[in-house]
């Protein structure tokens, strides 16, 4: 991996583990249905203007199937699990659970026939199913069935986000990156506009959700997301989920920064946990140069 690829995966987790205390924000404000609707549409206002400035065409009619299911399992899925994970668990606690993208990742690359499973790879998911269980015992909240259908919301998202990887993976083969990220994004506010219609009634238009909102649907979703799709079609999908591995980091340091959310040592195994199964199912190994 070269050296400014690293460099925007670690943009890429900072960024991204600051969505999780915007989420925290504007979650209970919003809901999960709108918030979604609302964050895709803004990413996809961002990404068509860019398109507009440098002159891209949006992808052809024949291609909007495909984009439609990836927008399901990058997009409209996961926001939602972790729209509702935001109004029940701390933020830190999603942008831990975040970190297990990586091992559905390897999962999916041996369903699709990408990646071989080995014995390694499934220690390594026996390690995160262990942290994750710690790190939901030992943590500062108290660990009752709301709690637990947080954490299992956020498993299903970093699922979406482990699996949609192979076929962002593909996408960048077939498309340019700022066509196929304005087109997932319109696809996801329009697969999510009837629903978020239902909820419209009960949104609470705050001026802090609000402005949470704007830079998730700005930056987060749309601009990061463009990057992100730029940086898989340079490297390898378990490598571009690589930075899953630093967002706990960001993802902790921000919820207690900017909403003063708890931080015990019981936590530090989890964490730890989490992330060594990570590098295990990935192969991923830090003091290993790449070539």
């Amino acid at each position: 991996m070269q050296a400014r690829h690293f460099v925007q995966l670690v943009l890429l987790s900072a960024i991204w583990g600051g969505s999780f205390p915007l989420i925290r924000i504007a979650a209970p404000a919003f809901g999960p249905l709108p918030m979604a609707c609302l964050r895709c549409a803004m990413a996809a206002v961002v990404l068509a203007v860019l398109m507009r400035v440098t002159r891209q065409a949006w992808p052809a009619r024949g291609a909007w199937r495909a984009m439609a299911v990836l927008s399901l399992l990058t997009v409209v899925a996961p926001f939602v699990f972790f729209n509702w994970a935001g109004l029940v668990i701390p933020a830190g606690y999603s942008a831990v659970l975040n970190a297990t993208t990586p091992l559905f990742g390897v999962l999916a690359g041996a369903v699709f026939r990408e990646e071989r499973l080995t014995g390694p790879k499934l220690a390594g998911c026996a390690v995160g199913l262990a942290g994750v269980a710690l790190l939901v015992r030992l943590g500062p909240v108290r660990p009752d069935w709301p709690i637990l259908l947080g954490v299992m919301a956020c498993i299903a998202a970093s699922a979406c986000y482990g699996f949609g990887a192979i076929l962002m993976k593909r996408a960048t083969m077939a498309h340019q990156p700022l066509p196929a990220s304005a087109a997932v994004h319109v696809a996801g506010a329009l697969i999510l506009l009837l629903p978020a219609a239902a909820a419209a009634p009960s949104v609470q238009w705050r001026p802090d959700a609000l402005l949470a909102l704007t830079v998730l649907g700005t930056v987060t979703s749309g601009f990061m997301y463009w990057i992100s799709m730029r940086l898989m079609r340079e490297i390898p999908a378990s490598a571009a989920t690589s930075s899953a591995f630093l967002i706990p980091m960001f993802g902790v340091s921000w919820g207690a920064l900017f909403l003063g959310e708890q931080f015990t040592p019981g936590m530090l195994p989890g964490i730890a946990l989490v992330l060594v199964a990570c590098a295990l199912v990935t192969g991923f190994n830090p003091l290993r140069s790449s070539r």
